[in-house]
């Protein structure tokens, strides 16, 4: 009797550890590499490239500005470089895929770091990703849901001074037969092409299946940029554009695998950063993390972001229910034109400069810092990081631009002043300021 009661103890303590959660494990990072390509910052360029991403009215100065530094830039340089959402499509994609992206596997438990290096001025941040054995530098857009790659399909011309993926040399690659992508960012570039599968390896935290999209067409800006090899999305994986069946994004996929299905950004002014799978590394901050509930029906990192405070002051309401989402794939911060005008009132000689799209102010000028709601939370943006671009010998572009839709984009100028957690588990979005 005695035995079989201690066999029923046993019994127990099984089918309790078999109804525990699966311990998970696994932290990987991935550092951030510096483009040496990059050619200098243009204010009114990046911010055509936002608005068209997210296909926001394009006011003419804009455009004017944008396409008079174009030229100037033409007949200085054969190159043109900028970050920020990309743009119009690229084109008919070839066939492959039909998978549905379910077939993934998450082969690492744990966490991953991989560094994300900015292009000079901060314009592009890069990080490398191992993709059947073959390292590339991949811009991460937590705007966007698609991994994809310059490879051996595109013509020499287009892929020369790149580093491109040769699906032939890879052990692991699968074609997806009959699928296909095609993605528009809306700053006049975009790819298309077709998609397979492929082992994809981010600082150590490793999906086998991941789909890969194969570009057979991609816009010229990033031909130009010959630093930067694809782009791996870390929206929520509704905005996929892979056809017949949208694919799971990598951060989807690898999250069961990692030790809390989260990943951070820390990305700074002018120094390397980096980007990590699996945990809140709190030695990048100073304080407690504060976390905010994200609004995930669009696809996006979004919340509610409806008042703002200049250098500390009295807290002043933009516009009541005003949305935001934090995009690392932007390099503007784009706000309610309300936060934007009272900031420049603060900033002796600030105006909105007609002539270069957006607000100028004198390169000599001390910026206040901002605070901007973050789902009902303040974080603060430094004055300098405001700073975004010089115009001329005496005057500069700020990282502060109005939008001109309702949606307020929070791109790479919010992040130098902020250590970011995205938070999968329960959808969340965590600050902290910056050590």
């Amino acid at each position: 009797m005695q035995s079989f009661a201690k066999l029923l103890f046993v019994f127990g303590l099984l089918a309790l550890a078999s109804a525990s959660p699966v311990q998970k494990r696994g932290v990987f990072k991935v550092e951030r590499v510096p483009n040496p390509n990059f050619t200098g910052r243009n204010g009114p360029r990046a911010l055509l490239k936002t608005l068209r991403k997210y296909r926001m009215p394009i006011p003419a100065s804009v455009a004017n500005a944008a396409a008079e530094q174009n030229e100037m830039i033409s007949k200085r340089q054969q190159r043109q470089k900028g970050k920020g959402h990309r743009g119009k499509k690229g084109g008919a994609a070839g066939a492959a895929a039909g998978a549905n992206g379910q077939d993934t596997g998450a082969a690492t438990n744990g966490t991953g770091l991989v560094t994300a290096t900015p292009e000079a001025n901060d314009v592009e941040y890069l990080s490398p990703v191992n993709i059947g054995g073959q390292t590339l530098n991949l811009d991460f857009d937590s705007g966007s849901s698609d991994l994809w790659v310059f490879n051996t399909q595109l013509s020499k011309a287009a892929t020369q001074g790149h580093t491109v993926f040769d699906p032939e040399k890879s052990k692991t690659f699968a074609l997806m037969q009959g699928a296909s992508f095609s993605i528009s960012y809306g700053d006049g570039s975009g790819a298309a092409g077709n998609v397979g599968t492929d082992t994809v390896n981010v600082g150590g935290a490793t999906v086998t299946k991941q789909a890969v999209e194969l570009a057979t067409a991609v816009s010229r800006s990033f031909v130009d940029d010959t630093a930067n090899n694809g782009l791996l999305g870390l929206a929520f994986s509704q905005l996929n554009t892979v056809q017949p069946a949208p694919q799971k994004t990598f951060f989807d996929n690898v999250k069961s695998s990692l030790a809390e299905p989260v990943f951070t950004a820390d990305l700074r002014a002018q120094a390397a950063g980096a980007y990590e799978f699996g945990r809140v590394d709190t030695s990048k901050f100073t304080g407690e993390m504060t976390w905010v509930p994200v609004n995930t029906t669009d696809g996006f990192w979004q919340f509610t972001s409806e008042k703002f405070a200049v250098d500390g002051g009295a807290p002043q309401t933009s516009t009541a229910g005003a949305q935001a989402i934090a995009d690392t794939g932007t390099t503007l911060l784009l706000a309610d034109p309300a936060v934007a005008q009272a900031y420049y009132a603060q900033v002796d000689g600030a105006q909105d400069d007609q002539q270069q799209g957006g607000f100028t102010f004198p390169c000599n000028a001390q910026l206040p810092d901002l605070q901007l709601d973050v789902g009902g939370n303040m974080a603060t943006v430094k004055g300098s990081d405001i700073n975004f671009a010089q115009v001329d010998a005496q005057t500069c572009f700020g990282g502060l631009q109005a939008t001109p839709a309702g949606l307020q984009v929070y791109g790479d100028i919010f992040f130098k002043s902020n250590f970011i957690a995205f938070n999968n588990g329960n959808n969340s979005l965590g600050f902290a300021q910056h050590i």
